[in-house]
């Protein structure tokens, strides 16, 4: 789209930032602090060589405190732009004005990247004009959602899908057409899948549009934490040429996912960009005002790197704590997103020198902030550089990812020594982590595995990480993952293996979803997704991490027995005085008694490996009696007795080391026990029930 520029410019407004179409034209905002002048730059295509036009700004006419704004006449949706900025490049001082380089717009709706886009040239001493992303003036109005409304399920009724927007559809296994695998349009043909798996929400790995090239040499940015826009969705995940169009196939993927009754969650990166650190490229906030959007060391020319990725977000700093808010609140008005988990939370409790605030105000400012009540806010609650806040966080309405949940699960289920005694307390909501704040149960994510580190399948595979084709010597990735390859290390098709591995596997899916907490499953576990060992394959843009679909008939028992446990939680004919409840809800209000297979002789000693639980307090409903043997022998536990004016006797609904279809089984066909005892396998878990 050409631009037909007229002699008298309009000063245009500061507020709002970015590009905002009005009538007859468009209004440009941007912030700049110690710019001494700057130029908006025109483009008709994303490949251009050199800008159609050069529109300077007046600092007299078009700049209001530290703010640069102008109005253009006769431009629209679609136009492409970019700045230059000028200034210092004085880096001990935080200044890195580079007037040679094209930035994007930090407030820009949608990026275009040019065919031969180059992130060295982004950070090399030279025009980059040809090889740069710019901005594209994006109108928001333009967009029917058909009365579409958040959802707002409530977290004692969730149960989070955590996926990769490309990954789940790119291989072509997954029957989904080749221009739309690894796209928006391509989840929306697979979402009758997750409707029918059960989930409630599913948690995007980072959309926001990042630099692919942050990666080794050679390879691509797979998992998308390297964000160069905290407004615009990633074009790569477009499945249309036209850039508005990737902006509409969000949206349209949003509200076919409603429409499923299933929110949408964004995994969002606000500690850091993908300009790295003094060495990195400049391709936005760098150039604009250094000094403001990142924590600088003592002496300026250098990044603080609490991320470890290279550069910290100044996320306390006035401005960047604002275009944070503004951003958070353009994804739920605009974009309709339900909730966000946010990566290395804790960096955003730190203050301009790194550390940590007791009350940090970009965290009040969205726990506090009414367009966002009734979000859903998830925290990674630490950060690269050691601060770990999970038990922890500030505020009233955040819920945390409970990294001990999937550590002390691990331990145990891997049989390790003196683990047994923390279980009860992760079953029931880690009450030795959350009660002190008197919140709900809920603010625990319960999760065992996640896009960092194992996959569930490896988990119950592999002794050792085996990132070798990351092409850093397998020095990568976390060397403790609490896993156990259960006698062989990787592939095998020895049956006995085989089968141990599947009853491993559906004991972490019990604990998952027989624990208090919102429970959190990775995509692919499922149906054994294995990334063959590969514990950080954040650059393996290949089929060692898409979901190959294939494995839905290869592990059919697995998928079976995690879409039956989805049910049981959320599903099952649980109910109170006619009123139907939730497992979750049902094991907030009962009362528990441990055993051990004795009844009510828990063995809590370092060397126990077995224990079990009754569940009573709610009369005309059910109880539970759940027998956990993590020992390597079988072991008989005891049953207990039935009321025999009840008419009723205890039913088995789950035992793991039985076969598919017996190992999990609906309430009404469920067989009898009728024995005082029951012999629990090795490694495997059993469940019985009666109804009152």
């Amino acid at each position: 789209m050409s631009v037909q520029l007229r002699e008298n410019q309009i000063c245009g407004r500061s507020y709002p930032l970015g590009a905002t179409v009005c009538e007859n034209g468009v209004n440009f905002s941007v912030y700049s602090k110690h710019a001494s002048a700057v130029e908006l730059l025109f483009f008709d295509s994303a490949d251009d060589t050199k800008p159609a036009h050069v529109w300077k700004l007046d600092p007299k006419r078009n700049k209001t405190y530290n703010y640069w704004h102008t109005f253009i006449p006769n431009i629209s949706s679609g136009q492409i732009y970019g700045y230059r900025m000028h200034g210092p490049f004085d880096p001990a001082q935080g200044h890195r004005f580079d007037p040679t380089k094209v930035l994007i717009d930090p407030y820009g709706k949608l990026v275009a990247v040019p065919k031969n886009y180059s992130r060295q040239a982004a950070a090399e001493a030279k025009d980059n004009t040809p090889f740069a992303m710019k901005s594209i003036v994006a109108d928001m109005s333009a967009y029917d959602w058909e009365g579409d409304t958040l959802l707002r399920t409530p977290f004692p009724t969730t149960i989070i899908y955590e996926m990769h927007v490309a990954g789940f559809t790119l291989h072509p296994s997954s029957g989904v057409s080749k221009k739309k695998r690894g796209t928006y349009a391509g989840v929306i043909e697979k979402i009758p899948y997750l409707k029918d798996l059960g989930v409630t929400a599913v948690e995007l790995l980072p959309v926001f549009h990042f630099d692919e090239y942050d990666a080794p040499a050679g390879k691509k940015n797979y998992w998308g934490y390297a964000p160069i826009s905290f407004f615009a969705p990633h074009a790569g995940y477009g499945s249309s040429s036209d850039p508005i169009g990737v902006l509409n196939e969000f949206r349209d993927m949003v509200k076919a996912l409603h429409r499923a009754g299933i929110e949408v969650i964004l995994d969002v990166v606000y500690n850091h960009t993908a300009e790295g650190n003094e060495h990195g490229p400049t391709l936005c906030y760098r150039g604009i005002e250094n000094s403001a959007y990142y924590i600088l060391e003592k002496n300026k020319e250098y990044y603080s790197n609490y991320t470890g990725t290279g550069n910290t977000l100044n996320a306390n700093h006035p401005v960047v704590r604002r275009m944070i808010a503004d951003s958070i609140r353009y994804w739920v008005q605009e974009m309709h997103v339900d909730g966000f988990r946010f990566d290395l939370a804790s960096i955003l409790s730190r203050d301009e020198d790194g550390m940590p605030l007791p009350n940090p105000p970009v965290l009040w400012d969205i726990e506090t902030d009414p367009v966002l009540s009734g979000v859903k806010l998830i925290a990674e609650a630490w950060d690269a550089a050691g601060l770990y806040q999970v038990g922890n966080f500030i505020g009233d309405s955040w819920k945390e990812w409970n990294g001990r949940f999937r550590d002390d699960a691990r331990a145990f289920m891997k049989g390790s020594p003196g683990t047994i005694s923390i279980i009860p307390s992760r079953m029931l909501g880690s009450p030795d982590m959350y009660s002190h704040e008197e919140r709900e149960p809920e603010q625990s994510i319960n999760f065992i595995t996640c896009h960092d580190g194992f996959t569930m399948n490896d988990l119950v595979s592999y002794d050792y990480k085996h990132n070798e084709k990351n092409g850093e010597d397998n020095r990568d990735g976390c060397d403790n993952n609490q896993s156990w390859n259960c006698g062989w290390e990787g592939q095998t098709d020895d049956p006995q293996i085989e089968a141990l591995r599947n009853r491993q596997i559906k004991n972490f899916f019990w604990m998952l979803m027989f624990s208090v907490g919102t429970p959190m499953i990775l995509m692919g576990d499922e149906v054994r997704r294995t990334q063959l060992g590969n514990n950080n394959a954040y650059c393996q843009n290949n089929e060692i991490s898409w979901f190959d679909w294939s494995n839905l008939d290869k592990h059919a028992d697995i998928h079976r027995f995690v879409k039956l446990l989805a049910s049981y939680r959320l599903r099952g004919k649980f109910y109170v005085k006619d009123e139907q409840i939730t497992l979750n809800q049902y094991l907030r209000q009962i009362k528990i008694a441990w055993h051990g297979v004795n009844l009510n002789q828990p063995d809590w000693g370092k060397d126990s490996h077995a224990l079990a639980f009754t569940t009573s307090g709610l009369k005309g409903i059910f109880s539970l009696h759940c027998m956990i043997n993590m020992y390597w022998d079988a072991l008989e536990f005891r049953i207990p007795p039935v009321p025999k004016k009840n008419g009723q006797s205890w039913r088995r609904i789950i035992d793991t080391s039985l076969v598919s279809p017996d190992d999990i089984v609906d309430m009404e066909h469920a067989p009898v026990v009728e024995e005082k005892s029951y012999t629990v396998q090795p490694r495997s878990i059993a469940t019985v029930l009666f109804v009152h």
